[in-house]
């Protein structure tokens, strides 16, 4: 009787009732590689914070929400801000290197940096997909080594939850359509034998098959597009439900757009709580106040504007006065075409540099606060690397600039 149950579980037996579920992972793997451009992910690290099920084919929404997400940092040692990368890998590359944070073969090397990416890195570029699952494998390495990269919520990832693709390039369309075609290959080898994979939904189902004013030539890639990242699509459940949409760290707040008085009357913790609720499918509807409208978190431009007088530096102030222990507030979203600057006394900081090809093609520049809250711009920009310790104050504040020729910095705004 032994001998026989040998017989049956020797490698030359394998059968669907005796296959190992690990070859489940090893499928979702080999998606993963195909997808992100070669990387090799390893099932998650138990050190990176909560479970939250970042396994390609995860069904289930219970871990992600066991654990809220975290909302507010201890000041670190060292932190650097990165703005809106749309798309753009080559550049996301270069803001990274300028940092110190990766090396030449892509690993993390910057120690226990504390990194926020404020968001936008979907839409205008090809490289989408490929940025998403560059930051996951940087997360882990990162947690390995004490530090943390935090990346936020964009009014560009608002957009694209809610089905609102205008902005999205023709090359990042063929990104979602290989990875719907990479998606169903790994499906239809989990379906070769009964449960190889547990219960396997087709993201794909309900979505149109036609679209109206579509060329038919983008129908598939729209398609894998409104599966991947509608609420509770494999993409957006996998990465953008983890992303805050409001972030404390040490003295400084964060905010792809900005932060008024009824955001922070609402609950920082309930912004970023209710944000993912939606992304994962659990609520139907997300307030406006916080995503969606001129005057939202990821839309407003109150303290973005290239003249003082066209800030709005007294909300901000009161916004900042009740946030404990804030000073600062660091935003994207509109475009600084002179680089990183401050407004308001510097206590806004604007940091969305246009670096994406499709959006600017500007030189790579990152934010650096160092374990004393000094500011000090990182940039790949030669005219001003030598002087880059000193943030740029805008000319229009009352300030003479630290870097910038006397006309200072030009900010540019772009749709969406």
């Amino acid at each position: 009787m032994e001998k026989s149950k040998q017989v049956e579980t020797s490698p030359n037996n394998m059968t669907c009732q005796n296959l190992p579920s690990l070859l489940s992972s090893f499928v979702d793997t080999f998606i993963d590689f195909s997808v992100s451009g070669g990387l090799f992910l390893l099932p998650p690290n138990s050190n990176l914070g909560p479970k939250l099920n970042t396994d390609a084919s995860p069904n289930k929404v219970e871990p992600i929400l066991s654990t809220p997400l975290q909302t507010i940092y201890p000041a670190p040692t060292r932190l650097v801000a990165v703005g809106d990368l749309h798309g753009d890998l080559s550049k996301s590359k270069q803001a990274l290197c300028l940092a110190g944070l990766i090396n030449a073969e892509d690993r993390w090397c910057g120690g226990s940096t504390t990194v926020v990416q404020v968001g936008d890195i979907l839409d205008r570029g090809g490289d989408e997909l490929k940025i998403m699952y560059l930051f996951e494998k940087l997360k882990r390495e990162a947690a390995e080594d004490g530090g943390t990269i935090i990346t936020m919520n964009g009014n560009h990832e608002i957009m694209n939850i809610d089905g609102d693709f205008r902005y999205a390039a023709p090359e990042g369309l063929e990104e979602f359509k290989d990875w719907g075609i990479w998606l169903c290959v790994g499906n239809d080898m989990k379906r070769l034998c009964d449960g190889f994979g547990g219960l396997i939904e087709d993201p794909f189902d309900g979505i149109p098959h036609e679209f109206s004013n579509v060329k038919p030539e983008l129908f598939q890639g729209i398609r894998a597009r409104l599966a991947a990242l509608k609420p509770e699509g494999p993409i957006a459940k996998r990465f953008l439900s983890r992303n805050q949409t409001v972030v404390v760290v040490g003295d400084s707040v964060f905010a792809h757009g900005g932060l008024l008085p009824n955001h922070v009357e609402y609950g920082l913790e309930k912004v970023n709580e209710h944000v993912r609720d939606w992304i994962l499918g659990v609520k139907e509807k997300v307030a406006g106040e916080l995503v969606k409208g001129s005057n939202s978190i990821v839309w407003t431009r109150k303290y973005s504007h290239e003249l003082a007088k066209d800030c709005d530096c007294s909300t901000l102030e009161h916004v900042l006065n009740t946030i404990p222990g804030v000073k600062r507030m660091i935003m994207g979203h509109t475009i600084q075409e002179g680089g990183i600057n401050g407004a308001c006394s510097n206590r806004a900081i604007r940091i969305d540099v246009g670096m994406s090809k499709g959006c600017g093609n500007g030189l790579a520049e990152v934010l650096e606060i160092n374990e004393n809250s000094q500011i000090k711009i990182l940039t790949s920009n030669p005219l001003y690397q030598k002087n880059s310790e000193n943030l740029r104050a805008n000319p229009q504040d009352g300030h003479e600039p630290f870097i910038l020729p006397k006309h200072g910095q030009k900010q540019v705004e772009v749709q969406a």
